[in-house]
């Protein structure tokens, strides 16, 4: 492997935010959660790829669940070595500097509050073709299907996040930095 990675979480809605007091399948399962789109109630997914869109690594939490929590990212990217392309929701100087020390180099943009960073050209260019794991997210989403409301089961919930997952490593054409 070339020990380039990119990571991205991406939310799972159970059900409509209106309807969250009425949903009865999850009711102590999912959790209230935020994204950069808004509220949602359900889950997380966490996704690690490589730079042919194979995915290396998936963690399913609740919604509640920061990108930036230490032990979810050191679960995360647990024995990969080399560098890793993430969003700035996975700023953790804790975690990045344990990882760090287990030969993994956690690189993402800055916060318009933080200092710059030094980062080589390369590392610049890579972290420009991070929109290829927000391709993959919404392929996951549109055409394996992965995020409905109408689960009428915990048990039936994972079983279609996880053969969506499997359906999308058999589709003809992954998406990649190359292309």
């Amino acid at each position: 492997m070339c020990g380039l990675y990119y990571a991205d979480a991406t939310s799972l809605s159970v059900c409509h935010n209106r309807r969250i007091q009425s949903n009865k399948v999850f009711y102590d399962k999912a959790r209230r959660g935020k994204t950069s789109m808004g509220w949602f109630y359900g889950f997380k997914l966490f996704l690690v790829v490589n730079v042919f869109g194979e995915i290396i690594r998936v963690m399913f939490t609740t919604g509640n669940v920061a990108d930036n929590n230490t032990e979810q990212m050191l679960k995360l990217f647990d024995k990969l070595k080399g560098q890793v392309f993430a969003d700035r929701g996975f700023i953790n100087q804790k975690a990045f500097e344990q990882l760090l020390g287990k030969g993994l180099q956690v690189v993402t943009g800055t916060k318009s509050n933080m200092k710059n960073k030094l980062m080589n050209f390369n590392q610049k260019l890579l972290l420009k073709k991070r929109g290829m794991i927000e391709s993959i997210n919404d392929i996951l989403k549109t055409v394996c299907d992965i995020e409905h409301t109408r689960h009428r089961s915990p048990i039936n919930a994972l079983l279609n996040v996880f053969a969506g997952l499997c359906a999308y490593t058999f589709l003809e054409r992954l998406p990649n930095i190359f292309a």
